[in-house]
């Protein structure tokens, strides 16, 4: 079995160019602010969020999936934890990053800290703000943070399945939520999920990965990206020429 690669990403053209000729096939769906179960509220700009983001590759979506933001590294360790649970029968999963892998060195971070049972299955995900690195290792608000800590950073395991219980999400949040904040409520995959877990209609194991995160929450981070970059290529972590051994 194979699983299928869901890159969100906003401006295609200036993410991916002309395509990605070394990956194909490769298909694209387009999220559009008007394919929604309702009327488009007057003066409504905005997306309605990563979870309309997903349903808008519905009918691309013949596999189980995987579920990442364009702008961020994440590593080989998670991709193939989640490709392997998945191909196994699994139905729900996400990569579980340790906190202290993907702080910044430049200030404070939001990170969804990740609450498990014994058998590594998300009960909650604790969202929680101004993550900094101290001497002893992270505070949040003054408070000590456990940088061991799992946490989310969007890459999600998902099944066909999944997007018929999200399209009916879709509906009951045009109904609940977008009348009292028409212009800027958004439909998000993970608080979608929190839901779910919250009513048990839904289980998601934990899968930890090792990997280090990087994404650019500050303008000083690209630096320090780009010098681990080159740290992987003069390691062999990747190849120069990054396709040749597909």
């Amino acid at each position: 079995m194979k699983t299928t690669l869901l890159i969100m990403a906003a401006g295609i053209g200036s993410r991916f160019g002309t395509g990605i000729k070394q990956l194909e096939p490769v298909d694209y769906a387009f999220q559009d602010i008007n394919d929604i179960p309702g009327t488009l509220p007057e003066g409504r700009t905005k997306p309605w969020g990563t979870g309309q983001a997903v349903l808008a590759a519905k009918k691309v979506i013949k596999t189980p999936f995987i579920v990442i933001n364009a702008d961020d590294y994440y590593g080989k360790e998670g991709f193939k934890a989640v490709h392997e649970y998945l191909v196994n029968g699994g139905k729900s999963c996400m990569a579980g990053f340790v906190l202290k892998n993907t702080l910044s060195d430049n200030g404070g971070v939001t990170r969804g800290i990740c609450k498990m049972n014994e058998d590594y299955n998300l009960t909650e995900v604790v969202e929680t703000k101004n993550i900094v690195k101290t001497a002893a290792g992270a505070e949040a608000e003054g408070m000590a943070v456990d940088v061991d800590s799992l946490v989310s950073m969007n890459m999600w395991g998902l099944t066909p399945d999944f997007l018929t219980t999200l399209e009916e999400g879709f509906k009951e949040f045009f109904e609940k939520e977008v009348p009292g904040n028409p212009l800027k409520a958004e439909y998000l995959i993970p608080i979608f999920i929190g839901e779910l877990l919250e009513h048990g209609k839904i289980s998601v194991k934990v899968l930890k990965t090792n990997d280090t995160w990087y994404g650019m929450t500050y303008h000083e981070d690209v630096a320090a990206v780009k010098d681990s970059f080159k740290r992987m290529l003069e390691n062999g972590v990747y190849k120069t020429d990054l396709f040749s051994d597909l």
